[in-house]
């Protein structure tokens, strides 16, 4: 079964548009997922949790990603009987139509009339007012299982107000696409942001349900809070077992290769190389346009409403690497994210001055933060190896792998 998803991955991932340019058909569009019977979301997995709701005046932090079968696990929730009081949106908000790192604003959800408090704005922590009319906190967000990405964060926020408040968070656990994989510098806690909340790797390698039990036993949590939690596990899962996304985690890892390429592309948010933001191939393709003559790849950056309205280098031509047919079995057979292609784009761009400087532009992240460490950085600049980088990441990301063993609940 396992060889015949992955090789429908493939041939997906070979029908993709090639060359550059725009296909506005393809937005927030993704490879079709492939049944794998065996396993099954713990939403998706009604009769364990349905009861305990019975009764209870719930909310849920959701997105498009929050399903049940084919609905938006609000609406079969709603439908089943469930007393849904108040939902709660990460960045992008509820029903995922808001571009990366924009404000979502506070607001009532017209299908169900139910009210949404946004997380991703002026409030980023569920206040006592906001929960006191809940008994229970639904989490159901898919994860992909990258330090960068910024809905561990916002685990970590609603845990912890739970906790303030004594209200029990309920997680319906989903598969992590990137499970295969930990690997990284640990973060440094001193360079905490909201793509950077915990001491672990780039890629965790753990699910929102095992990754919120060592928020709880690590005592991560504000004065060292406990939140009452309940997880209700995917059926027959195993780390490495390949998972094809049904649903865009966000709107800008619209494709399978997009969210597998994720955890090593994501840096690039720290440097002068476009990932593709702006076009309908984020995340599979990097590129700037002072490498003209350097790559006959190119692509050119444009606003997309609900993706990224002002990305760098916008209506600008970029030229670099095509990633979109890239052998995604070379990672996980390495295990490993890539750094080759950050050591490459740096020795190939000719003003190395410029390349993590983030004050050129609004559109370019902290590499320090995104990596985690001061170090990377420096290392790139001193032209280390990537082995000897990696050597450097030891001995807390061996640490980070023994003390993660303590929350598994998957092989």
């Amino acid at each position: 079964m396992k060889k015949t998803i992955l090789c429908i991955m493939m041939l997906a991932f070979a029908n993709l548009a090639n060359g550059s340019g725009h296909h506005p058909a393809q937005a927030h569009s993704i490879i079709k997922p492939v049944a794998d019977k065996a396993t099954v979301s713990g939403a998706d997995q009604t009769e364990k949790y349905l009861p305990y709701l019975k009764g209870k005046r719930v909310g849920m932090v959701v997105n498009p990603s929050s399903r049940i079968g084919n609905k938006a696990s609000v609406d079969s929730l709603k439908a089943l009987g469930i007393n849904i009081v108040k939902i709660f949106g990460p960045e992008h908000g509820f029903r995922g139509n808001a571009s990366n790192g924009a404000d979502v604003g506070d607001s009532v959800d017209p299908k169900t009339g139910i009210p949404v408090l946004s997380l991703y704005g002026k409030t980023s922590k569920p206040a006592a007012k906001d929960l006191a009319d809940i008994d229970l906190m639904i989490y159901d967000l898919q994860d992909v299982g990258a330090r960068y990405f910024t809905y561990l964060a916002t685990l970590h926020r609603v845990m912890e107000a739970c906790a303030e408040n004594n209200k029990e968070v309920l997680i319906l656990d989903r598969p992590n696409p990137n499970g295969y994989m930990v690997d990284g510098p640990v973060l440094d806690m001193k360079l905490k942001s909201g793509i950077g909340y915990h001491p672990v790797p780039i890629a965790h390698g753990m699910t929102v349900g095992e990754y919120a039990q060592m928020i709880n036993g690590e005592g991560w949590m504000a004065n060292g809070v406990k939140c009452k939690l309940k997880v209700i596990t995917v059926a027959h899962y195993k780390h490495n077992m390949p998972y094809i996304l049904p649903i865009p985690p966000s709107p800008n890892l619209n494709t399978q290769q997009s969210v597998l390429l994720y955890p090593s592309l994501c840096l690039f948010e720290g440097t002068v190389i476009s990932q593709g933001r702006g076009t309908y191939m984020p995340f599979t393709v990097l590129g700037n346009p002072d490498l003209k003559g350097q790559y006959s790849f190119s692509f050119t950056p444009v606003g997309i409403k609900g993706m990224s309205e002002t990305p760098l280098w916008q209506n600008q031509v970029c030229y670099g690497l095509d990633l979109r047919n890239y052998d995604i079995q070379k990672l996980i057979k390495g295990k490993r994210i890539n750094l080759s292609w950050l050591i490459e784009m740096y020795k190939a761009y000719p003003y190395k001055e410029r390349f993590f400087d983030f004050k050129q532009s609004r559109q370019m992240g902290d590499f320090n933060k995104l990596a985690g460490t001061t170090d990377l950085k420096d290392q790139i600049i001193a032209g280390k190896t990537e082995e000897e980088i990696r050597r450097s990441w030891e001995p807390k990301l061996s640490e980070f792998k023994q003390m993660r063993k303590k929350y598994l609940l998957y092989p």
